[in-house]
């Protein structure tokens, strides 16, 4: 079993949401941090029913033993919580009555607000597990988290192609379809598709509806659900006052590297293809991502680009950290165009090029070239951005 870094700190004291993709391991991690807590897993059918029929029963559960804050010691966990939304106002209840502490686990926020269940009011502490990140796996393979992804078991898989046909087929194309209130299946699923094969790209909606054969407002709202379930976050441009006209479309990526391949059929990527190169920035934004949110720093990361077609990959937060990636083993001038517009536009913090490079270097004009392992071990080093 991995070690997490995400540990709920204000858990001993405050009721929690964590929210997560399935599969991302939250419940692994909650039995691993509270092994003696009491939980009501609502995958399970008969404690589905029984609190689906009756929610006030986690009620009078609590009540038959005078469980309150004072003497609870253990918070109590309620897995897929959004399968039943109504159960949030039972533990409203017992949270400013009882003093209770609950740590309330899901994968989506949306179906609990659909459900007219109400989030508690700001209550609740919200945590977010994220698929595995570099510091969790001893011994870190690249090419297996490009081909395979970063969801536990997937990764550990010898065979994940067949666990990712499994979570694509079972839970996004039936389970992720069903939140967008819609009998067209199809479309969906080839909507998943084409986000995929554009996955860090520029968001078309126009484009994408063409090749779907819906409405471009539904394709907005397919995102919307796709952000809502936590399957993927939009990547806003970097609108700061410039000299050259910027490009202001959003790019979309999924929240797995494995998901896009299989959702793309693209086969193993291989150092220095094009497929390479979008895996391994796919790669560095899960973590950049993960590292915002573990941190609890949450600084905001932007793309860069002008309309002439410098870019940067990734600018982090206020302390414009800007950030390109390339997937050669040797970065030379060439592959520093785009971060040397920037600069001439911005003073940033640092100027940084990830890549396959063997060592690090520094350029005369300040622009460091990072093989991809340090940089990783920088940035949860805390170097890159200091907490």
């Amino acid at each position: 079993m991995y070690k997490r870094i995400l540990n709920l700190p204000l858990s001993t004291s405050e009721t929690c949401f964590l929210w997560g993709p399935r599969q991302t391991g939250k419940s692994t991690l909650l039995k691993a941090i509270y092994p003696d807590a009491k939980r009501h897993d609502l995958l399970l059918s008969d404690q589905y029913q029984r609190l689906l029929l009756q929610p006030s029963l986690i009620r009078e559960e609590c009540l038959a033993i005078d469980l309150k804050g004072e003497n609870q010691i253990s918070p109590i966990i309620v897995d897929e919580v959004q399968k039943i939304p109504i159960l949030l106002d039972e533990i409203h209840w017992l949270i400013e009555n009882r003093k209770l502490r609950f740590i309330l686990c899901g994968s989506s926020a949306r179906k609990v607000k659909r459900g007219r269940g109400n989030l508690l009011g700001g209550r609740a502490v919200r945590y977010e597990l994220h698929p595995l990140v570099y510091p969790e796996i001893p011994d870190f393979s690249l090419e297996r988290a490009l081909n395979a992804g970063l969801l536990p078991r997937h990764y550990l898989s010898k065979s994940p192609q067949q666990l990712l046909q499994a979570y694509v087929g079972d839970y996004l194309k039936e389970e992720i379809a069903a939140e967008a209130l819609t009998r067209n299946i199809p479309a969906f699923s080839r909507f998943l598709q084409i986000a995929a094969l554009t996955n860090g790209e520029l968001t078309n909606y126009n484009n994408i509806a063409s090749e779907c054969g819906v409405s471009a407002p539904t394709v907005k709202e397919y995102f919307n659900i796709l952000e809502d379930t936590l399957i993927g976050r939009m990547l806003p441009a970097f609108r700061k006052r410039a000299k050259r006209r910027l490009i202001g479309a959003p790019k979309f990526f999924f929240f797995d590297i494995g998901i896009v391949a299989h959702l793309t059929r693209r086969g193993k990527v291989k150092p220095g293809s094009e497929l390479f190169g979008r895996a391994f920035e796919h790669l560095i934004y899960m973590e950049l991502n993960a590292h915002s949110s573990y941190t609890e720093i949450n600084y905001p990361i932007a793309y860069w680009k002008t309309a002439s077609g410098f870019e940067v990959d990734f600018v982090l937060g206020d302390h414009e950290i800007a950030i390109e990636i390339k997937g050669t083993d040797l970065v030379t001038n060439k592959h520093m165009k785009g971060i040397r517009a920037f600069k001439e536009e911005y003073h940033a913090r640092s100027y940084i090029v990830v890549s396959m490079d063997t060592n690090p270097r520094r350029t005369e004009d300040g622009v460091e070239i990072l093989p991809w392992h340090v940089f990783l071990d920088r940035l949860w080093d805390n170097e890159i951005i200091a907490t």
